[in-house]
């Protein structure tokens, strides 16, 4: 297939992601609403277009990087969207966080000859910005097959998990692992310091243990946003599928008690707020 790529939404994912495109040598363009943005993306090579509908018109693959539901809509939808720009044998790849059901709205959309694929990112910004995205994938496989050279300047794993929506189930199952395991290394290391115990003694301890992850590794990195919004998907599948979620639940109590401050001074083995006075 012909490199040729847009991406909409130049935020904290879709920007490094254009960037990693350009640096493999493939043609982008872009679009989002700030003007600062827009530059940065075309002193680096890329064209720029007015709409999401203009951004698609000449893309292979066309690449939504949008906060919401409402916002992959907006954006896909109506004259100005990308659906209406989408050329035949284009392949739309919606990577925000998003419901299965907005995923099938927008493949009911889609013109003949246009396919969609849920392509929910792990690894974060920091992902993003290292090219190491890991991509979690649903729809159809042959049509993913057809996008992964412009899935490879900016990956570092694909994984097609099943029908259109499955990325989305996978991402979600993702978050709840992400979200408890800061609420349990939190506590944990919390716990430890007031039974007298250094947390970088630890916490470097920890990681020679059974007990190392990334997210042990990198929790001063976290920037700890988007759990309301991820927490509240996790419910909303649950509930569909008639399941209790009490870790999801317990999650999505502590995660607003956490902040990176807080992370910042129990790495440092400083007291939490308002300890001091007890």
């Amino acid at each position: 297939m012909t490199a040729t790529a847009a991406v909409i939404g130049l935020g904290a994912m879709g920007f490094p992601i254009a960037r990693h495109l350009l640096a493999a040598g493939i043609d982008v363009t872009v679009q989002d609403l700030d003007d600062t943005k827009r530059e940065a993306a075309r002193e680096l090579g890329a064209h720029v277009a007015a709409s999401a509908a203009d951004a698609a018109r000449q893309a292979d693959a066309i690449a939504v990087f949008v906060p919401t539901d409402r916002d992959v809509l907006d954006v896909c939808f109506g004259r100005s969207g990308a659906l209406a720009g989408a050329r035949n044998g284009a392949v739309v790849l919606l990577c925000s966080s998003l419901r299965p059901e907005t995923c099938a709205k927008v493949a009911a959309a889609a013109p003949p000859g246009v396919d969609v694929l849920d392509a929910a990112l792990t690894g974060g910004v920091r992902g993003a910005e290292e090219g190491a995205v890991n991509l979690l994938v649903g729809g159809d496989a042959e049509v993913l097959d057809r996008v992964r050279p412009l899935l490879e300047p900016w990956t570092s794993a694909v994984h097609h998990l099943g029908p259109l929506g499955a990325g989305q189930v996978g991402k979600t199952a993702n978050n709840l692992v992400h979200w408890a395991q800061i609420c349990a290394i939190t506590e944990a290391l919390e716990l430890a310091r007031r039974g007298g115990v250094s947390v970088p003694v630890l916490r470097r301890a920890l990681m020679d243990g059974p007990t190392d992850s990334r997210t042990l590794r990198e929790l001063e990195r976290m920037r700890l946003t988007w759990h309301a919004k991820d927490l509240a998907n996790t419910a909303e599948l649950a509930n569909e599928v008639g399941m209790d979620i009490p870790m999801a639940q317990t999650a999505r109590e502590v995660m607003r008690g956490i902040t990176v401050a807080d992370v910042a001074g129990l790495l440092a083995d400083r007291p939490l707020h308002g300890e001091e006075s007890r």
